[in-house]
């Protein structure tokens, strides 16, 4: 079996590559990313010298390049992590994240109906429904749930999943779509509320939080979500959206007093700051269908993954810091060109 992996040297796309080559001995896995700001070579330093891992420098939204390396590797399956996922930065420059998260599935798909595959995923987010009201906590999206995207972002991610099932409906491509809830673990991008909230903490800088700190996600340990992936490129159905949800709610604030209160550090580190236009409430997935149809269960709780990702950040602080210092953009040059 021959996956591609695209944006494999981000956040979830970078796990899922440990993951797949962890759990199967005689998969081999070609990662493929741009490395644009949130790509880290670094991420995939561990799995650098397994013979059943490839990686290609390459932009998704890049016809010629994706066809020579369709041509070349022959895969059987594509996972699409590939993607401009910071809803700020979708505010400030919406035009990059129309290119790669829409253009590039576009691309994506084209190669795969030109050399064939037997299955296309598409990893999307609970972002493409909107939001959902906080003084309604009896409600959560489901698959048949609306899309109601409220950044360029989420209007991004969910073209991108009309894309999908379109090239479903009318070229027949065999595509599975899965839709997740905030993702949180190892190799988590700085720039996020949870590794930015701990490298703030550990430095005893300000945290800063949007508005009053209410807004609710629910939070997916990133092997949890690997897992659910693995199973539906394996076991599911064609054509069908699955959404990948972590029981786990909390507001924004009691994540950051969470952290804090893990790390010794006061909470007068807390500074409130003006919120981000658009900003959605809440969100909340029913994960009922994938644990009905393929038996997946997020195993991991907020209280234990929390834990686990505090001490992968004070284990591992040269790579945050190398990100948050500029060193790991010059990574790829150093260590991985001459390959």
């Amino acid at each position: 079996m021959k996956i591609i992996v695209t944006g494999g040297a981000g956040f979830i796309g970078g796990n899922f590559v440990h993951y797949m080559l962890n759990k199967y001995n005689d998969y081999k896995i070609i990662c493929l990313d741009a490395l644009t700001y949130a790509g880290n070579m670094e991420t995939l330093e561990p799995v650098n010298c397994n013979p059943n891992f490839k990686f290609y420098k390459a932009d998704i939204a890049d016809r010629e390049a994706v066809y020579e390396i369709f041509e070349k590797e022959k895969p059987d399956i594509i996972v699409n992590f590939a993607a401009e996922s910071h809803v700020d930065r979708s505010i400030d420059n919406p035009g990059i994240f129309l290119q790669t998260n829409v253009i590039g599935t576009g691309v994506l798909m084209d190669a795969c109906r030109k050399y064939g595959i037997t299955r296309y995923h598409q990893v999307s987010t609970d972002e493409v429904y909107g939001d959902l009201p906080l003084d309604r906590p009896d409600l959560f999206f489901t698959e048949n749930t609306p899309l109601h995207t409220s950044s360029p972002y989420s209007a991004s991610k969910a073209s991108a999943d009309l894309l999908v099932q379109a090239y479903h409906r009318t070229f027949k491509l065999p595509v599975t779509i899965s839709r997740c809830s905030n993702n949180y673990g190892p190799y988590h991008f700085p720039e996020k509320l949870i590794p930015l909230m701990i490298a703030n903490a550990l430095a005893d800088k300000e945290l800063p939080v949007y508005g009053k700190g209410e807004n609710v996600r629910d939070w997916l340990y990133v092997e949890d979500h690997c897992s659910a992936i693995d199973l539906i490129i394996h076991k599911g159905r064609v054509g069908e959206v699955y959404n990948i949800g972590g029981h786990n709610e909390r507001t924004n604030l009691e994540v950051v007093k969470i952290i804090l209160k893990e790390l010794g550090k006061s909470e007068d580190l807390i500074r409130y700051v003006t919120d981000r236009p658009g900003h959605d409430m809440r969100y909340a997935i029913d994960p009922a269908k994938i644990h009905n149809e393929l038996g997946w269960l997020p195993e991991t709780k907020f209280e234990d993954g929390i834990k686990k990702t505090i001490k992968w950040y004070l284990d591992n602080k040269d790579w945050w810091q190398h990100i948050i210092n500029g060193e790991y953009k010059d990574y790829y040059e150093k260590h991985y060109s001459r390959k």
